[in-house]
């Protein structure tokens, strides 16, 4: 499975990691390293809400909608390529994010800012461009799948997360139970720095579920 290397040199991974770069202000290589630091959190929250019937059903509800059928990774060129990322993906980011992380995402970007040595309003942005293409994956992959129930969906979810499911929800839980906690939020920080080396050396996981869905394009 292709790792994250892989995932940054892939046309369509440059588009992502770039385009984001650009309009967000940042160097292409943390905004490459914070959205590899975004996916696996923000994927293991939804794992996590996907744990209960309720929360399955809901993401589930919010897959079979049109806006996050795939489409949206068909037009990463038109979205990233402009003067300004659209002001709808960024609308349906924070929306998605204050679903899946129960109104706690500071806490997770603060995560996110310190592990990559960004502001925190890069992080929320970095976290709300992410958050839009993962619903896109998703969407496409229930409609090809045929997900429809809770087993499904996990399935999933976990197949993306790969062997870091467990330490991608712990992570999520240790953030969202913070209260604002800084040294949970330094040791969230610290365990993501650690990831991602991994992953630059070579590991699989999301990032590459994503690449072999993004070199395919």
């Amino acid at each position: 499975m292709s790792g994250i290397l892989d995932l940054l040199n892939s046309p369509m991974g440059k588009t992502l990691v770039n385009g984001a770069a650009s309009q967000l202000g940042m160097d292409s290589n943390k905004a490459g390293s914070a959205i590899q630091s975004a996916l696996p959190l923000i994927l293991g929250a939804m794992k996590n809400n996907a744990s209960t019937p309720e929360g399955a059903q809901g993401l589930l509800g919010a897959l079979s909608n049109e806006k996050h059928s795939g489409g949206i990774l068909d037009n990463l060129g038109s979205i990233l390529g402009g003067n300004q990322i659209d002001d709808d993906v960024l609308q349906d980011g924070a929306g998605i994010l204050g679903h899946v992380f129960g109104g706690k995402e500071q806490n997770v970007a603060s995560a996110v800012s310190k592990s990559n040595g960004i502001d925190m309003g890069q992080a929320m942005n970095i976290l709300k461009v992410a958050a839009p293409f993962i619903m896109g994956y998703l969407g496409k992959q229930t409609r090809a799948q045929g997900v429809q129930d809770q087993n499904g969906i996990g399935d999933l979810l976990g197949g993306m997360l790969g062997g870091k499911s467990e330490q991608s929800t712990s992570m999520i839980n240790r953030l969202l139970d913070a209260d604002g906690d800084g040294s949970v939020i330094d040791d969230v920080a610290g365990m993501l720095m650690g990831a991602a080396g991994k992953q630059n050396s070579g590991g699989g996981g999301i990032l590459g579920t994503l690449m072999g869905f993004f070199g395919k394009k």
